[in-house]
């Protein structure tokens, strides 16, 4: 038998502004938010801003709710 002991997401997201809408800076603080709100562990990596005025952030997450030692 095999169990899950912990267990980690690592992405790449772009925040961008397709519509005119929004800005990618609180499209980013409202993505913060919501992994905030959900208690979700995460740690930004990497955070670099592109000529377009997209974000483009690397981030490691905690997965469902799985323990994240060793990665957090």
């Amino acid at each position: 038998m095999k169990r899950i002991t912990s267990a980690c997401l690592e992405q790449t997201i772009r925040f961008f502004d397709a519509t005119g809408t929004i800005r990618p800076e609180d499209e980013l603080e409202q993505y913060k938010k919501k992994l905030d709100r959900k208690n979700t562990r995460y740690e930004i990596l990497e955070t670099s801003k592109e000529s377009d005025g997209s974000i483009i952030i690397k981030i490691k997450k905690q997965y469902n709710t799985y323990s994240t030692e060793g990665y957090l």
